[in-house]
């Protein structure tokens, strides 16, 4: 017999950590190769990780609302050992941090650089330089566990240096943020909720954005009167034909859309030392529930019709009512359009969904007195389109001149535009 570990898996692209939201074994169960063992959150969508092994389980290391890295192990499996297993599983087993430099050069060390915030957070209290330290994660990644190991040992490094500035300024905030405020005091009544699950995830990514982007904001106001009219006049046939709803916020996502086709710099990334111009022009949404928000994305919304996006549009928002999502739901978004006017809002400024670019808000239709161009006051539906941008990316001409083509697509559709 031989005891495998699982590790946690990367469940998306620039996914580098998972939350164990719901393990679905128990210590001595038997489990097939590829049997589902766990619910894992990442990037605020739900995924079940498969077994990679047949055996049975004989430990669960990671508890349930615990975040790990990607390459830390979950959980151990006790499986049916054979000779061709047996050996790489032992020379893995002896690479120790004591291992020679020779050794170490000889490893995958792809993720050397690349920190966790929690190990950010523990090198930088107690002193411990993570160039320094040899990572037991895939491909070399410094988990938790190894810096733990080094603080319980009595272990110091040489210089009490916090992690490199570098280092802080792209995968942190300055370490008298990252500690934790102390909890208010309690009066009589007062509930307590602990953070789990979407909403620790929400934060995190939240948080994240907000220490890492530098938010700029503009805004213009469109005249959707036209628009509006065409839509209302055909929603009922619409649906009767097509069998879902046909939304106004399918005719902003299409305009977004086909301005970001024209202005490509909109749909770009930061990547540290250069910027990412994706050739993709993958929409992410946002869709709430009464205790979460989920953000699934539109694959190639400039090649689909309006009536292909209200479909589109339809389908996430029910996956993720029902608890369908799935993480190729959530992956590879490229610009967010936010339908903040749902709900009633006439002005907001979005957090950008890192580590996009821009996200645009779209708020409420709503009737205004407007001085027309001969002059005159007309009663008119009126829609505020709300930019949040990542100003290490993109600069108000550019951003300025999208907004501008997103207002004159949505104040030319009128009953000639044809919705398939």
């Amino acid at each position: 017999m031989a005891i495998e570990q699982m590790a946690m898996p990367q469940l998306g692209e620039s996914v580098t950590e998972g939350t164990i939201s719901k393990w679905l074994v128990s210590p001595g169960d038997q489990v097939n190769k590829y049997d589902p063992i766990a619910e894992v959150m990442t990037d605020k969508v739900n995924a079940e990780v498969p077994s990679s092994f047949t055996g049975t389980i004989t430990e669960l290391v990671g508890e349930e609302g615990q975040t790990l890295a990607v390459g830390e192990i979950i959980c151990k499996i006790e499986t049916e050992e054979t000779e061709t297993e047996e050996t790489p599983k032992r020379e893995e087993e002896q690479n120790t941090p004591s291992d020679t430099d020779a050794n170490r050069q000889g490893k995958d060390q792809s993720n050397k650089a690349r920190y966790s915030p929690a190990v950010l957070r523990l090198a930088g209290e107690h002193g411990i330089q993570l160039e320094e330290v040899e990572g037991t994660g895939a491909g070399g990644r410094i988990t938790r566990k190894d810096i733990q190991k080094i603080i319980d040992s009595g272990m110091k490094q040489k210089s009490e240096a916090p992690a490199p500035a570098a280092v802080q300024t792209t995968q942190q905030a300055p370490k008298q943020q990252q500690k934790q405020a102390p909890a208010p005091a309690l009066s009589a009544g007062d509930i307590e909720i602990p953070v789990t699950g979407v909403r620790k995830a929400i934060a995190a990514n939240m948080h994240k954005s907000k220490t890492e982007i530098p938010h700029a904001w503009t805004m213009m106001e469109v005249d959707v009167t036209n628009m509006t009219a065409y839509r209302n006049s055909i929603k009922d046939s619409f649906k009767q034909k097509e069998g879902f709803n046909l939304t106004f916020f399918a005719f902003f996502v299409k305009a977004a859309a086909q301005a970001l086709k024209e202005f490509p710099q909109m749909n770009s990334m930061w990547a540290g030392d250069k910027i990412v111009q994706k050739k993709d022009i993958n929409i992410s949404i946002a869709v709430a529930t009464e205790d979460s928000l989920f953000v699934p994305v539109i694959k190639h919304a400039d090649e689909k019709t309006i009536k292909g996006i209200a479909r589109e549009i339809t389908d996430l928002a029910k996956k993720v009512r029902n608890g369908k999502l799935t993480a190729e739901d959530m992956q590879g978004g490229t610009f967010t359009v936010n339908n903040t006017g749902s709900f009633g809002s006439v002005q907001s400024m979005g957090i950008i969904n890192h580590p996009q670019a821009a996200i645009l808000q779209v708020e409420s239709i709503v009737k205004r007195p407007v001085v027309m161009n001969n002059g005159m006051i007309a009663v008119r539906d009126m829609v505020n389109l709300c930019l949040s941008l990542d100003h290490r990316v993109l600069d108000g001409l550019v951003c300025g001149r999208f907004l501008g083509r997103v207002k004159e697509i949505l104040e030319n559709i009128d009953e000639h535009t044809s919705v398939y």
